[in-house]
């Protein structure tokens, strides 16, 4: 659709919109004067203005709003259990909209990452038709639809041509988060993202990546100065996570990139001071229990790290029993699983379950994402699941190939792959790769598809000259990035 034909349409749905508002709100006051004085009827009345606010500029708005309010759900912020059931609507109405969209446009595409896609959902229906909670699971399983949709559809079109303003304003939100992090653990006390191994999945796949990428890339030492004093406190909050799975993820990443540009004074300059920020981190937290708080169990650097005040047992020792539960269901379900979402238990098909959340007896922890989805999907189901991770891995590692032959540290893709990277890491120690409701989950697919459209042509004759795609001190002097087609 050209811009002519475009124009017409908005200029007629505006006012029409604006009429039908106006005369519901009329009627509302008239009629139903006790919706307005009701909190629940209001507070739902503000979503659906923020709601057609985003789909209105569905392009600019909707993406960081769905991010938003994912996040918002899964974080200890007031109100976050309104949005544990708003978020369903808003992914719904984000895949809808979207698709609509982007098949409206002139470049709409789907490839083979695309059609294995639809194969893990397909697989996910069929698991949950099978499964002792089919209920819980086939709901999962829509969950999954729609964030798939919503990510080959809305998600390429929000950052389509606009990935590197995306990534400097993502770069920009880091820096701001860190400050803010830093105050309400420090001083306030307060867990806002949780469980500490929540806050060391944010600061380990998505932080230090993407601000060590910011100081590999800064120009002039102000600027050098200040991503510098962001990835130290980013660092700071991974090492006082004592999440390991994301230390190992992201410290994984960062020594890939050093070994990929041949910058291995920089690896070593960047452990010693990662192994300082450590001492520092162990002296500044506390000895106290607080619920959801990182605690100092003993002075030993070692066992704040690793063991985490449990000598007793061996560095992965909070895993294996996990590991042996999910196993040995396994054995059980070992073609058709357990259920897409859910986990085998005795009883549970009785009970009742969450209908917008997932609750203990529903589903457990199972200590890595990739046997989380064996477990539910099986031999046989998991084959396209598996096949997506490898292909998405795949196309991460051609992305640091490039990256060593080139040098090209400007070049969009760059950042994004060190955040999949350390994703694809860190589901190895922890459960959230196919949890759709959780908001790191939603996030990293989102970025994956859109992902697919900013990778570098595999031969340089077909991408245009890497200065076109460097980035500028200021978001609106950059070019806007090709896509490979």
């Amino acid at each position: 659709m050209n811009a002519a034909e475009t124009k017409p349409n908005s200029a007629f749905l505006l006012p029409v919109a604006i009429l039908g508002i106006s005369v519901l709100g009329v009627y509302i006051a008239i009629y139903r004067p006790f919706y307005l004085s009701n909190a629940y009827y209001l507070g739902a009345l503000i979503f659906l203005q923020i709601l057609f606010a985003a789909v209105w500029n569905y392009r600019d708005r909707f993406f960081p709003l769905l991010v938003a309010v994912f996040l918002w759900a899964g974080i200890s912020l007031p109100f976050n259990g309104v949005w544990t059931v708003g978020r369903w609507w808003v992914l719904a109405v984000g895949a809808i909209v979207g698709f609509a969209l982007y098949m409206r446009t002139d470049q709409h595409r789907f490839g083979s990452f695309h059609l294995v896609a639809f194969f893990c959902v397909l697989a996910a229906f069929v698991s949950g038709v099978v499964s002792s909670l089919p209920v819980m699971s086939l709901l999962k399983a829509l969950s999954l639809l729609l964030l798939f949709l919503y990510g080959s559809t809305g998600a390429r079109l929000a950052l389509a041509g606009r990935e590197d303003r995306f990534l400097l304003r993502l770069l920009f939100l880091m820096e701001i988060l860190m400050y803010f992090s830093m105050v309400v653990y420090l001083i306030f006390r307060f867990p806002v993202f949780g469980n500490p191994n929540s806050m060391g999945a944010i600061m380990g796949v998505i932080a230090v990546p993407l601000l060590f990428w910011g100081v590999l890339i800064s120009e002039g030492r102000d600027q050098r100065r200040r991503m510098v004093f962001a990835l130290s406190m980013g660092v700071f909050l991974l090492l006082y996570s004592q999440g390991r799975a994301g230390i190992l993820a992201a410290a994984l990443v960062c020594a890939l990139t050093c070994i990929a540009l041949r910058r291995y004074r920089l690896l070593i300059q960047g452990f010693m001071v990662a192994a300082g920020v450590a001492g520092l981190v162990v002296i500044l937290t506390p000895s106290e229990q607080l619920e959801d708080m990182p605690t100092r169990h003993d002075s030993s650097v070692s066992s704040f790290f690793l063991y985490k005040g449990h000598e007793e047992l061996t560095v992965l020792g909070s895993r294996e029993s996990v590991w042996s539960d999910t196993a040995a269901v396994i054995r059980e379900h070992p073609w058709l699983g357990s259920g897409f979402g859910t986990s085998a238990r005795s009883g549970a098909q009785d009970m009742g379950f969450g209908k917008y959340a997932s609750v203990s007896y529903t589903n457990r922890e199972h200590g890595n994402s990739y046997l989380a989805i064996l477990e539910g999907m099986g031999l046989v189901g998991v084959v396209p699941f598996f096949s997506l991770v490898l292909m998405l891995a795949l196309k991460v590692g051609r992305v640091f190939a490039r990256l060593r032959r080139t040098m090209n540290l400007r070049h969009c893709s760059v950042p994004v792959a060190m955040i999949l990277a350390a994703g694809l890491i860190h589901a190895g120690f922890e459960d959230w790769l196919f949890a759709v409701g959780y908001y790191l989950c939603v996030f990293f697919w989102m970025l994956a598809f859109a992902f697919l459209d900013i990778l570098p042509a595999s031969s340089p004759a077909h991408y245009r000259p890497i200065t076109d795609f460097a980035f500028r001190a200021h978001p609106q002097s950059l070019p806007a990035v090709a896509s490979e087609r």
